[in-house]
C-alpha cells in the first residue's frame, strides 16, 4: 500500500489477501481507489480490472500504475455494466474493500468528514448529496437510515430534530448536522456518535447495503472454478450481509431457527476460507484508530459449482 493508503494499511489483512490471490491470473479490484491493492496484484504479475465510481480515484490510480496489464473502469461495482465487465472477464480473485478511503475522508471538500464548515456532500460518485437526503427525506426514513445503519436507539428522536430544523434552515454544512445530533441525543455525544451516524448517512447517500448485497451473488458467478472473492469491511451492516450470503453459499439453511420447513433451497457454491472473519491485531487497531473495525472474510467457489 501506498502513504495514500497508510491509515487503512493493516498488515494482517493485506499478507491475507496476497495468499488468496497468490495464484491469481487475472484479478478484478472492484473498489479500485488509489490503487494500492492493485499494485500488488500487477507486482505478482496479474491481469487486473479497476473499477471505482469515483473519477478523480480513477484519475490518480492511472496516474500511479500505468495501462500495462491493467483496464480500468469508472463505475459502481454493482452497476450493470460493471457487472456485465466482470462476468465476461471470468477472473480468479475479486477484492472488495469497502467504505471510503482515506483520501476521501481527509479532503474536506469530499464531505464525508464531521470536521468544522466540511459540506454535506459524502457522495462517492454522482447522484444526491447528503444535504439533498437530508433535505428531502420524511422522518420516518430518517429514522429508518440512523436505526439500521447507524445503530441509534434513539433514531426517531434525531429524525424529528432534523426535521424541525431544517424547516428553519437548510443543512449545508457537518456543523448543522452535529449540531442536530447533540441537540436530539445530548450535549454529551461526541466522537465516536458523530462517527457512526455520519456514516450512516454515508451509506444512504450511496446505496451501499443495497449495491453489495446485488453484487456479491454476481461476483461469485463471475469467478472461475477455485476463484476468490474477499470483502474487507469496516461496519457490521455490511459484514453481516457477507457473512449470511457466504454461510448460505456453503449450502447451509439460514432460515429463521424457530422456521419448521426451510425454505431457503440452499445450494452450495463453495466455501468461506477460513471460517472465520480475519481481524487486525491488538497492536494494529491500537496503533490504526480507522482500521480497527476492518473485518476481511473470503470465499473460495467449488471446483464445478
Amino acid at each position: 500500500m501506498s502513504e495514500i493508503d497508510a491509515p487503512f494499511h493493516v498488515p494482517v489483512l493485506l499478507r491475507e489477501i496476497a495468499a488468496a490471490a497468490a495464484n491469481a491470473r487475472c484479478v478484478v479490484d472492484a473498489t479500485l481507489g488509489d490503487g494500492g491493492h492493485a499494485a500488488s496484484f500487477l507486482a505478482a504479475g496479474a491481469e487486473v480490472l479497476g473499477i471505482d465510481r469515483d473519477p478523480s480515484a480513477i484519475g490518480r490510480a492511472r496516474a500511479r500504475l500505468g495501462e500495462e496489464r491493467i483496464r480500468y473502469l469508472e463505475s459502481p461495482y454493482a452497476a450493470p455494466a460493471a457487472l456485465e465487465a466482470v462476468a465476461r472477464l471470468a477472473p480468479d480473485f475479486i477484492l472488495l474493500d469497502l467504505g471510503v478511503s482515506s483520501r476521501q475522508l481527509d479532503e474536506t471538500s469530499r464531505g464525508f468528514t464531521f470536521r468544522p464548515g466540511a459540506p454535506l456532500d459524502m457522495r462517492m460518485g454522482g447522484g444526491s448529496s447528503a444535504a439533498d437526503l437530508l433535505a428531502a427525506a420524511d422522518e420516518a426514513e430518517l429514522g429508518r437510515i440512523f436505526a439500521e445503519y447507524g445503530d441509534e436507539r434513539r433514531s426517531r428522536r434525531l429524525a424529528r430534530e432534523i426535521v424541525r430544523r431544517r424547516d428553519r434552515a437548510p443543512f449545508v454544512t457537518s456543523d448543522d448536522l452535529v449540531n442536530a445530533i447533540r441537540g436530539a441525543l445530548g450535549p454529551s455525544t461526541g466522537p465516536g456518535d458523530f462517527a457512526r451516524l455520519f456514516q450512516a448517512i454515508r451509506i444512504a447517500v450511496n446505496d451501499e447495503l443495497d449495491g453489495l448485497a446485488l453484487a456479491l451473488p454476481a461476483f461469485r458467478d463471475a469467478l472461475r472454478p477455485r476463484g476468490v472473492l474477499a470483502v474487507i469491511s469496516y461496519h457490521s451492516g455490511e459484514d453481516r450481509l457477507v457473512k449470511h450470503l457466504f454461510r448460505q453459499w456453503e449450502g447451509g439453511c439460514v432460515c429463521p431457527p424457530r422456521q419448521p420447513i426451510c425454505t431457503c433451497s440452499p445450494i452450495r457454491y463453495g466455501r468461506a476460507e477460513p471460517r472465520k472473519p480475519v481481524l487486525p491485531g491488538a497492536d494494529e487497531s491500537r496503533d490504526n484508530v480507522r482500521a480497527r473495525s476492518a473485518k476481511l472474510r473470503t470465499f473460495r467457489r467449488d471446483d464445478h459449482s
